[in-house]
């Protein structure tokens, strides 16, 4: 069976965040999946295949990264999107059967890919005792973002903050379900973006998510009311790097961006 490797939120290799795509006729056991994930050894890895004409979706769409399965996650689902449109195995719009409910995924005619997910409901709580010491920079507020993401959204006071964290991953995995999500206003949005974050995810295998479109789902909500627009875009500041466009729509947050195929191989297992 074919499997890819994907940049996405990304329009050139080898920055956004890699994803593993699998197309399949049904999907095998757990174990296998799982083993397959911690193969490829990404942040996450994408297993898709068809569902009968006439229901609620397209395709059925299961995430696992190197070390769990996720209930939600943004990269590996535009990935998936990408590489059904790239090799024809679906025209027009996508909706994905997940554990987080149907997703839709739109293609533009720009080339980008446009997600449909929840929007996180983001409740404001005091900063936990020990989280400035483990992300190494003073929180100016938090928020849980609800059991469907499952982390706790910290601001800090700059964009260079974020730039300059270096957490303790280890500290970091008694403070939240799934990590902690840092992020700051943008301090020049004449570079097109509104606001910088980075994902540390140490509870699921991943010290630092590259680009992370679930993440957005709390943050595109967060700045619109602090911004006053619906419409934003965010960078996340990881080393690889990529961007986000969001659009809240109360309910559903909408997440664009492109992706690039960079590996396609065979599986012989």
């Amino acid at each position: 069976m074919r499997i890819r490797i994907v940049d996405a939120f990304t329009d050139r290799p080898f920055a956004g965040n890699p994803a593993g795509v699998l197309l399949l006729d049904a999907f095998p056991d757990d174990p296998w999946l799982q083993n397959v994930a911690l193969e490829v050894n990404h942040a996450e890895t994408a297993f898709a295949h068809p569902l009968p004409a006439g229901g609620e979706a397209d395709w059925a769409l299961r995430w696992f990264t190197p070390a769990t399965e996720v209930a939600m996650c943004g990269h590996a689902t535009l990935a998936t999107a990408h590489v059904l449109h790239t090799t024809g195995a679906h025209r027009g719009p996508v909706r994905f059967a997940t554990r987080s409910g149907v997703l839709t995924a739109t293609p533009g005619e720009d080339g980008t890919l446009t997600l449909d997910f929840p929007t996180a409901r983001l409740t404001a709580v005091d900063v936990p005792e020990g989280v400035a010491e483990a992300l190494g920079a003073r929180p100016l507020a938090a928020f849980d973002t609800g059991p469907d993401i499952g982390d706790l959204l910290v601001e800090v006071a700059d964009e260079r903050t974020v730039h300059a964290l270096r957490p303790d991953h280890k500290a970091l995995t008694t403070h939240s379900e799934r990590g902690i999500i840092a992020t700051a206003r943008a301090e020049n949005p004449a570079l097109g973006y509104d606001f910088v974050s980075r994902c540390f995810f140490p509870n699921v295998g991943i010290d630092e998510d590259p680009v992370t479109g679930s993440a957005h789902t709390a943050l595109a909500p967060y700045w619109a009311e602090r911004l006053g627009r619906t419409t934003l875009t965010g960078l996340q500041a990881s080393p690889r790097s990529g961007r986000v466009r969001t659009e809240v729509l109360g309910g559903r947050t909408l997440l664009s961006g492109r992706a690039v195929t960079v590996i396609e191989g065979e599986l012989l297992v």
